[in-house]
Formats: structure tokens, C-alpha cells, sequence
């Protein structure tokens, strides 16, 4: 009988023990983050809320929107057992809220019997501010003058703060940058290789809560043709340019696929590291008035050349010339044809050892088939500072300087800016 009795102790001992662990065996409330977590919304906004409960699980999330009296159910949902992670998109369309304060109250709970069955709940509010008006965009700068293959400066003004700014058409998109006078400035470019009746610029401005205005300016393109020019690869050029490019095509072994390879999908792969330093750019202008050309330096080909190659009188390749190549003596000295920041001063691909430079707004100059290097980045130059020699690394035929220029990653023809009177009106007056 005794023994009886100390074995029903004994259960319900256990039973008291098994119990106790099960009611205790989730203490921990759920968590839930909400992104964005504050910041400015608007009615197409989305808002992504998290939910983890790592212990029983997720049994109900309840989502309630509060502006001033009025606190509106947005979501109601209940989980399955075993729910330990979920993630729900906040529609707000649904609700017909007012410009300005606006809160949103997230209350959970998870499986748990703990607090007498009721289970661990957690509770959150995020402020947020409605906002449905798009920015209103004026713009300041009156002429807006392009030539293809060139450059042009477009200044506006915002009424409020913006995430995204600059102007567009087509593809492209070059940002626009606030100046310390309170207004943008963009430069843009009229690309060599688009054609007219697609060159139509509009700035575009999308606010903290992703409303969108977009403002068409006042214009006038004018076109330009290019040359087209014959270049003819021979066995010398090949012999003595190919093993320097042997490394970009290991798995080549003919000269001419080699050549064929640099000239295409190298020359490609460096456009756009090229293009990948227009975000290293200053927000306000470093240039100090025209660009400087090269002492005694003669053009040898021109922007936007359209070049065809040939090997032994057969057509085998066709690319466009995005530079000034300037030549004088063997090794001249080179100098920064503006002040700026050097971003880059090394060796790259096609261009050889090369440096490129920095002047604000999206505006970069490179100088390529150099020789020697006497800057590199990070060091501040200043207009007419020597900054290397003359050479013919890269795909050079000969000493000479290939000059490009940049507007946010776009090639455009130097001359422009090398025309002190057309800086003063198409850049500076704007500025000012």
C-alpha cells in the first residue's frame, strides 16, 4: 500500500514537473520589424512586416492604422502550428488617409500556453509620414543648347528632399547634384550614337516616400555626322601589341583572335569600369574655367571616329573612337587639362597605363597610353599640372595621347570644353 501511494506521489510529482516545463517552455515574446521602420510613405509605399517566434511559433498578428481619432483595422491573420517565420506586405491603398502623421500598430501573439493560455504577445508602433504630392520641380536655367557628341548644364530648384534626382531619356540617366545655393545642377549628354527623335531629356524627381514628378525643358539639338575612317592591322602591329594582351585572352592563341578579342569584349569591359567611376564624383564643380589642350600637341583622329579594321584587305572588325588622340613629341609631358581629384592612375586594358581625373558634377577626364604616371589617387591637381609622360601602352600604335572625356560615365567630344566662350555660355552662366 505504501509503495502504491509513494508511486502515485511520485507521478504526480512528474506530472507537476511535466507540466511545469510545458507551461514555461516559451516565455519569450514574438519579434516583429517593420521596413522601413519610420520615414516618409505614400499611398503605393510598401511596408514589409516581419514576424519571428523561434519557441511555439506564430498564432496572430493584428496591424491597425492611427491618424488622429481614427485607428482603422489593416490586417488580421492567423498562423498554423509550427509558424516560425513570416513576412506580410502592408497595403495601404485600401485606406483613405490625409497628408501628415500617420501610425501603425502591430500586436502579436505565438502558440504558447504561458499567462493562463492567453500565450506571449508583443506590441509596436511606427510613426510614419503620409505624403501623396510629388515634388514640384522649377527649373532655373533658361537656354539649353546640345549638339551630338556634346555636353549641356540644367539647373532647377525642389520644394522638398529627394531620393532620387536627375535627368533622363531613353536608357540613360545622369544625376543631378545639389549645389550649396539650395538649387540642382545636372550635366548632361547628347550621345554620339542616339538619334534625335530620342534625345528627349526630362527631369525626374522622386521623393522620400517614392512620389514621382517628371518636367519636360526647353530645348534645341542640333545633329552632327562623324568620320569613318580605314584602319589597317598588320603583322608588325600584331607582333608587337599582342603579347601585352595575352594575359585578357588565355584561352587564345591566334593573333588576330586576340586582337579581335582586346578590341571588342576588353575594350568593353573597360567603358564600363569607366562609367563605374562617374560615382566618385564631387557634388560641386572643381574645373577652373576652360580646359587647357596639350602644349604643341596634334589632333591625329577625332571624337566619335567610326573606325573599320582590316587584316591583309579583309573587313574583320568595327568600333567607334571615344576620344581626342593628340600627339607632339615621343614622351612629352601631359599635363591635367583641368583641377581635380585623380581617381584612378593605372594600368586598364585597352587605354594602358592611364589616369583619369575628377572634375565635379559627373565630369572626368582620361588620359591613356601613358608612359610614366607621376600622380595617384586620391592626390588634388591643379589646371596645367604635368601628371605623366606620353607613350604607347595599351592599344597604341605609336606615342600618342588618347584624351576621353565623361559625363557621368557617357564619352563626349573635349572640344566643346576646351571653348572658353562656350563654357561661359552653355556651363558657367548657369552656374553663377
Amino acid at each position: 500500500m505504501k509503495s502504491l501511494k509513494k508511486l502515485f506521489f511520485l507521478l504526480i510529482i512528474v506530472g507537476l514537473i511535466g507540466a511545469g516545463v510545458f507551461y514555461f517552455r516559451d516565455t519569450k515574446a514574438p519579434e516583429l520589424t517593420m521596413t522601413p521602420g519610420s520615414g516618409s510613405i505614400a499611398k503605393k509605399s510598401t511596408l514589409l512586416l516581419s514576424l519571428n517566434d523561434e519557441g511555439t511559433g506564430i498564432k496572430t498578428v493584428q496591424v491597425f492604422v492611427i491618424q488622429g481619432a481614427n485607428r482603422s483595422p489593416l490586417l488580421q491573420r492567423d498562423f498554423p502550428p509550427q509558424t516560425k517565420v513570416a513576412d506580410l506586405e502592408l497595403d495601404l491603398s485600401v485606406l483613405k488617409l490625409k497628408q501628415g502623421g500617420v501610425q501603425i500598430e502591430v500586436n502579436t501573439t505565438d502558440q504558447s500556453v504561458y499567462h493562463l493560455g492567453k500565450g506571449n504577445s508583443s506590441q509596436q508602433l511606427f510613426s510614419f509620414t503620409y505624403d501623396t504630392r510629388a515634388p514640384i520641380i522649377s527649373i532655373r536655367s533658361k537656354a539649353h543648347n546640345f549638339t551630338k557628341g556634346g555636353s549641356g548644364l540644367v539647373t532647377f530648384s525642389l520644394n522638398e528632399d529627394v531620393d532620387k534626382v536627375g535627368i533622363q531619356f531613353g536608357s540613360y540617366f545622369f544625376p543631378a547634384y545639389l549645389q550649396d545655393a539650395g538649387y540642382y545642377a545636372c550635366l548632361i549628354a547628347y550621345p554620339f550614337n542616339v538619334k534625335e527623335s530620342e534625345f528627349v531629356p526630362r527631369i525626374v524627381a522622386r521623393d522620400m516616400a517614392g512620389n514621382e514628378r517628371q518636367t519636360g525643358i526647353y530645348y534645341r539639338a542640333k545633329n552632327k555626322k562623324f568620320r569613318h575612317r580605314k584602319i589597317n592591322i598588320s603583322d608588325r602591329f600584331l607582333t608587337q601589341k599582342i603579347p601585352e594582351f595575352d594575359d585578357l585572352a588565355p584561352d587564345e592563341t591566334d593573333p588576330v583572335k586576340i586582337f579581335l578579342y582586346v578590341n571588342r569584349e576588353v575594350r568593353q569591359q573597360n567603358r564600363d569600369k569607366i562609367a563605374e567611376f562617374s560615382h566618385q564624383t564631387s557634388a560641386t564643380p572643381l574645373w577652373d574655367g576652360a580646359f587647357l589642350r596639350q602644349p604643341n600637341a596634334a589632333s591625329l583622329a577625332r571624337f566619335a571616329d567610326y573606325r573599320t579594321y582590316y587584316y591583309k584587305g579583309k573587313e574583320i572588325d568595327k568600333q567607334v573612337h571615344l576620344g581626342q588622340d593628340l600627339a607632339s613629341v615621343a614622351q612629352a609631358g601631359i599635363i591635367a587639362e583641368n583641377s581635380g581629384e585623380v581617381v584612378w592612375a593605372e594600368y586598364l586594358g585597352i587605354y594602358g597605363l592611364c589616369v583619369i581625373i575628377d572634375h565635379g558634377l559627373g565630369l572626368q577626364s582620361l588620359y591613356a597610353h601613358m608612359s610614366q604616371l607621376e600622380v595617384q589617387p586620391g592626390d588634388m591637381v591643379t589646371r596645367g599640372q604635368v601628371i605623366g609622360r606620353s607613350g604607347a601602352t595599351g592599344m597604341a600604335g605609336g606615342d600618342h595621347l588618347h584624351l576621353g572625356l565623361f559625363v557621368s560615365g557617357v564619352p563626349v567630344q573635349p572640344i566643346e570644353w576646351w571653348d572658353a566662350h562656350w563654357l561661359r555660355d552653355n556651363i558657367e552662366s548657369k552656374l553663377k
